[in-house]
């Protein structure tokens, strides 16, 4: 161990090719504590930078209200009035527009939907007894009342909406402070302000590429953005079939939800092992689907493109069919063939012998599915393959045979690194898709067999998987959120880690 902490580079390549593996892992480990430190020290600074910058802006602002004219001043209050006020007509009405908007919508329904932001506060849908009433000297049941109760679901969206409003605002408010600071320095360097004609042709013209980016941007943050903040609430309530709005009501719960996945239990019934069994099963699912499927499908495309190989096109276009073929269709169809009363098994029987439990047997079903997956990936490979394979120069397989080089060496040397060259951000995309493959797991085998989480898992459940049967047939909506949390910590992970490893970031000038 000691000598390869203080291996230099030329005692590095005297080692043969075993050694410089495991010389790579140990230095990988090695280096953990001094990254997650630098990770902390980073952190740190972040925090602190920002806080510098929440500082700077504050101070900015108490300078410009101190130091600025009745009209800066009063545009603190009146959003967009210093710029009425100078004759910049357009983007005063535009700052005071936002700002009337904000109110109408806060005393409308704003304020309401915050005030029930602590969902404890709210009621539920249903009878109740009405209080008693003092009749002929007797105290009288007030009788039942029927009451349409909050919907806990409709307060969380609003409220993320009201909050998103309410930065939106302070943000507004803060450009508005910026652009009276700024027309008042310009006035008194004695240049002239813009007009609002210049104020058009900038939104039209040197600036028009936000005007066009603005209504997609709004796009994805109502309908990208907001639905992930929710998720992500939802996570901290109690949201699941015995809480389901409106008849019903979710409360805060704050992380015991979290706690639960993180509190170990062997039992397969448990929340924390059913997670990390589909996770283990959705890394080797996601590995091996991926990496078969690359190098089977790239040595598929090398057979093809190989010199005295007869019908090349013909075999292109065989492949190029499999693919036309709706994987909706051939899926399920396989499915049924590999059925517990299937082709195959009928077959079987036929001949006396006992059924194959392909899709009832849980290691079988996982080994099926991979294999199938295999089956239905090759041709895309193939045919991304292809093409990089032509166009790698023909000169240096010459120069590769004249020095000695085989077969397998020339693979190594020179058409593996050129393939993960070109090929190592689609191998990202792939694994990561792979990881949440849901149509191949879903349509195969439908996550059986259940036999975790108290038959509420599959074998073969992917993360995904069994993230849509959490909400779709058991509404568990806790449980998925929190899944869904983890598959994106984990999905982020993994993609940082292969992007900094995959040679198409840090070899480029090697392919130039």
């Amino acid at each position: 161990m000691e000598r390869y902490e203080y291996m230099s580079a030329l005692d590095y390549l005297k080692l043969n090719k075993l050694q410089k593996i495991w010389c790579r892992i140990y230095s990988f480990f090695l280096s953990i504590p001094t990254k997650l430190l630098n990770l902390i020290f980073r952190i740190g600074n972040a925090f602190k930078r920002l806080g510098l910058y929440i500082a700077h802006e504050f101070m900015d602002v108490l300078y410009t209200f101190k130091n600025g004219d009745w009209k800066t001043r009063l545009s603190f209050v009146i959003m967009g009035f210093g710029s009425l006020a100078r004759g910049q007509i357009l983007r005063g009405l535009l700052f005071l527009l936002f700002e009337i908007a904000f109110i109408v919508y806060m005393c409308l329904s704003g304020g309401y939907w915050l005030s029930k932001l602590i969902l404890s506060n709210q009621t539920a849908t249903g009878w109740y007894e009405g209080d008693p009433v003092l009749i002929a000297g007797e105290w009288v049941s007030g009788g039942e009342y029927y009451v349409e109760g909050d919907n806990s679901l409709k307060i969380l969206i609003y409220n993320v909406l009201t909050i998103a409003f309410i930065i939106a605002l302070i943000y507004t408010w803060r450009v508005n402070v910026k652009q009276n600071k700024l027309a008042q320095e310009i006035i008194a360097s004695g240049k002239k302000l813009k007009t609002n004609k210049d104020d058009l042709k900038s939104v039209i013209d040197n600036q028009f590429h936000r005007t066009v980016l603005a209504l997609p941007v709004a796009g994805i943050a109502v309908f990208t953005v907001m639905p992930i903040i929710v998720m992500i609430m939802v996570a901290f309530t109690n949201f699941d079939v015995n809480h389901t709005p409106p008849l019903k009501i979710f409360e805060w719960v704050g992380l015991d939800n979290f706690n639960e996945l993180f509190t170990w239990s062997s039992s397969s019934s448990s929340f924390s092992a059913t997670f990390g069994e589909l996770l283990t099963w959705t890394l080797i699912w996601a590995f091996f689907a991926t990496f078969s499927n690359y190098f089977l499908g790239m040595f598929v495309a090398m057979m093809i493109n190989k010199k005295g190989i007869r019908f090349k096109k013909v075999w292109r276009t065989i492949l190029v069919l499999t693919i036309a073929v709706p994987q909706f269709i051939s899926l399920l169809y396989i499915s049924k063939i590999f059925s517990e009363g299937g082709l195959i098994n009928a077959y079987l029987m036929s001949k006396g012998e006992s059924k194959i439990p392909f899709w009832t047997n849980g290691t079988l079903a996982r080994v099926m599915v991979i294999v199938i997956n295999i089956w239905v990936g090759i041709p895309y490979l193939m045919l991304i393959t292809s093409g990089v394979l032509m166009n790698i120069p023909a000169d240096l397989y010459e120069s590769a045979r004249i020095d000695g080089a085989n077969i397998f060496q020339m693979y190594c040397k020179i058409t593996l690194p050129y393939m993960l060259f070109v090929t190592g951000p689609y191998l990202l995309t792939s694994f990561i898709s792979n990881m949440n493959n849901f149509n191949v797991i879903y349509l195969l085998t439908g996550g059986a067999p259940y036999s975790m989480y108290g038959g509420r898992a599959g074998e073969t459940d992917l993360l995904i998987t069994w993230l849509y049967r959490l909400t779709v047939t058991e509404n568990d909506y806790k449980t998925a959120a929190v899944v869904g949390i983890m598959v994106f910590i984990v999905v982020a992970v993994i993609s940082l880690i292969i992007y900094n490893l995959i040679p198409s970031t840090r070899n480029e000038e090697d392919f130039q």
